[in-house]
């Protein structure tokens, strides 16, 4: 990556390395995405993201791409110009932790019908687990709670920040 420091390159690679795996991105839409939150400008044009990567006009476009289509980015026009302008999406972190907290809520439903399902139809099963599965169901619980407090927080803390 031309033109940035070594520091904010270290990170954007462990930001990108970060994002490959989490979210099963490919390396140069991790990268993308690293850079943008590490940079101070709001928004970069479609020809700066090409200098910055070192990357052929496809491989950024379709990366791009795929970027907007997850919501992980957005574009952006400004007025008398006709190029396009990239920055992460507002709303990314809570779109983030609303997915974790669709996936807990399916898993802790799992789990109070398999801890029911033992309870009734394997009752020594459950005597001798019960404690497990009721400790995972509580976690589970605690999570989903932690996360919707998280959720009210950020969309309070957006409010807010929109009426400035």
């Amino acid at each position: 990556m031309q033109n940035i420091s070594e520091e904010k390159c270290k990170l954007v690679e462990e930001l990108g390395l970060n994002f490959e795996e989490k979210h099963n991105l490919p390396p140069l839409a991790g990268r993308i995405y690293a850079f943008m939150i590490l940079s101070n400008v709001e928004g970069h044009s479609f020809e700066d993201i090409i200098e910055i990567t070192c990357a052929s006009k496809s491989s950024v476009s379709t990366n791009l791409n795929l970027l907007v289509q997850l919501k992980f980015i957005e574009y952006f026009t400004k007025t008398g110009d006709r190029k396009r302008y990239f920055r992460t999406t507002k709303n990314y972190l809570r779109i983030t932790l609303e997915e974790y907290l669709e996936s807990i809520e399916k898993e802790l439903n799992l789990v109070k019908k398999v801890n029911s399902f033992n309870k009734e139809h394997n009752p020594e099963k459950f005597k001798k687990n019960k404690n497990l599965g009721l400790i995972f169901q509580e976690y589970l619980t605690t999570q989903k709670e932690n996360l919707e407090t998280t959720i009210k927080k950020m969309i309070a803390f957006n409010n807010e920040f929109d009426q400035l």
